[in-house]
């Protein structure tokens, strides 16, 4: 994948929305490049209903602006600020229920890049959709054994010789589906990865397990096959038939496992089905199953302890104690699915929005909170992020003459209103916290004694 790709058209059939909605979708997905850098794909769709047709000389036309800008946020360096017009001529009214289908590729180089995609009516440009995304860039070549991300697409043609298609690549051509929708209009889910640094000299095998996860954290599908370690990389597709599958968010999960290193990585993916006339039928209500759910269920151990070292800061002091206690894989994996089935505030919904959140903030503060080599949940404002949230108003000094950097961060919702302050000590941003008026937390009245500058 040696090319920067431009803007290209297919028609997804059958997926028809509400007219006063304008639908635009997005996803991405990133591969390997180089020892420095990942190709990084970008799938979009424009729902013709959704565009004005515009006349023009007795033809009709739909057409819509992609708009892309990546921003380096280290550096605020721009790597992408471009729109591409996507236009198509509709033929009859059978045309027009087709969604607008295409990718574009960069090159990014390692690092984190704020992506902001809009897409907007041609015509009417109020008309419109904006989608922001964090992508943190890791080259999977420098990597040990890597996995890329999973693409989902509507269709995989395997062997093709379309090599002029914008979809074709390591002889596959891949329909992409940004809506990441399945079932009644599209019964068979693909999926593409690949896969990097598996050549081995001795003749162990690799294990490829795919579990498909329901919303209520349900392994409703898996199976695993063998795969050998004479070549460095390689190209792994499959296929989920979604039409068995009653209407429910998914996730994909796909993992490589090393049984002679103990070593394993993993992929995952959401998909939505759509499947009014399927029955949902709970089949996991027979007490005393050894089936581990959920996404903790196809953990490696070793993730597994990593999950409820950032899962800790919310912890009893009994449940620490009773998660060290436990030695096996299968032990732990039950033990965090429970954790986290206890926190779930609205267990009625089927989706663990406390859960869902809580490994949001730790994506964030790997982002915004990272100090020299930690990671940026370790750090104390990463902390006090995962366990309070955000703040309602953070007031910095970063460039006070007579004293270090420091931040005073305001909780108004909490305790009728506390306040956590942290400094930068040791002058390598990593902000420590001084002081809190959060009971239970570091206190020190006298905490401008340790900012001044002597």
């Amino acid at each position: 994948m040696k090319h920067i790709y431009f803007f290209f058209l297919f028609f997804l059939p059958g997926l028809v929305f509400p007219q006063d909605k304008f639908d635009f979708e997005f996803d991405y997905a990133q591969f390997g490049y180089d020892s420095t850098s990942n190709y990084v794909e970008f799938y979009y769709s424009f729902n013709q209903l959704s565009l004005t047709i515009n006349h023009k000389d007795t033809i009709d036309y739909t057409e819509g602006i992609l708009h892309i800008t990546i921003e380096d946020t280290s550096t605020g360096e721009l790597q992408v600020n471009q729109d591409w017009l996507i236009s198509h001529i509709v033929k009859d009214s059978l045309n027009l229920s087709k969604s607008l289908v295409g990718v574009i590729g960069f090159i990014l180089n390692g690092g984190i890049y704020k992506c902001d995609i809009i897409g907007k009516d041609a015509i009417d440009p109020e008309k419109k959709r904006s989608i922001t995304e964090i992508l943190e860039v890791k080259p999977f070549y420098q990597l040990g054994i890597a996995m890329g991300d999973i693409q989902l697409a509507s269709n995989i043609v395997q062997g093709s010789d379309n090599t002029s298609s914008i979809f074709y690549k390591n002889t596959f051509e891949i329909m992409p589906i940004p809506t990441s929708t399945f079932g009644e209009n599209q019964p068979v889910l693909f999926y593409y990865t690949e896969l990097y640094n598996v050549k081995s000299k001795d003749d162990g095998k690799l294990r490829i397990d795919e579990h498909v996860i329901n919303s209520k954290g349900q392994i409703v599908n898996q199976k695993s096959k063998l795969i050998g370690r004479s070549l460095d990389s390689r190209v792994e597709v499959g296929t989920v038939m979604t039409y068995k599958l009653p209407t429910d968010t998914y996730t994909l999960v796909l993992s490589l496992i090393d049984s002679a290193a103990n070593y394993g990585i993993s992929s995952s993916k959401k998909f939505f089905v759509y499947n009014p006339s399927v029955e949902y039928v709970d089949t996991f209500k027979t007490q005393g199953s050894n089936l581990v759910v959920g996404m903790f269920g196809v953990m490696s151990e070793e993730e597994l302890d990593d999950f409820f070292a950032k899962s800790r800061y919310i912890a009893s002091m009994p449940e620490i104690e009773k998660y060290e206690n436990l030695t096996t894989e299968n032990a732990k994996a039950k033990f965090l699915t429970n954790f986290w089935k206890v926190r779930d505030e609205d267990p009625s919904d089927n989706m663990n929005h406390y859960l869902k959140d809580y490994m949001r903030r730790i994506k964030e503060s790997n982002i915004k909170y990272k100090a020299l080599s930690r990671e940026g949940w370790k750090t104390d404002r990463g902390r006090v992020y995962l366990v309070y949230g955000q703040p309602s108003e953070i007031d910095r000094y970063p460039n006070q003459i007579d004293t270090r950097p420091y931040e005073i961060w305001n909780y108004y919702d909490i305790e009728g209103g506390v306040q956590f302050i942290f400094g930068d000590i040791t002058g390598f941003s990593d902000y420590m916290l001084l002081h809190s008026t959060k009971r239970g937390e570091l206190r020190d009245d006298g905490w401008q004694r340790r900012i001044v500058i002597r």
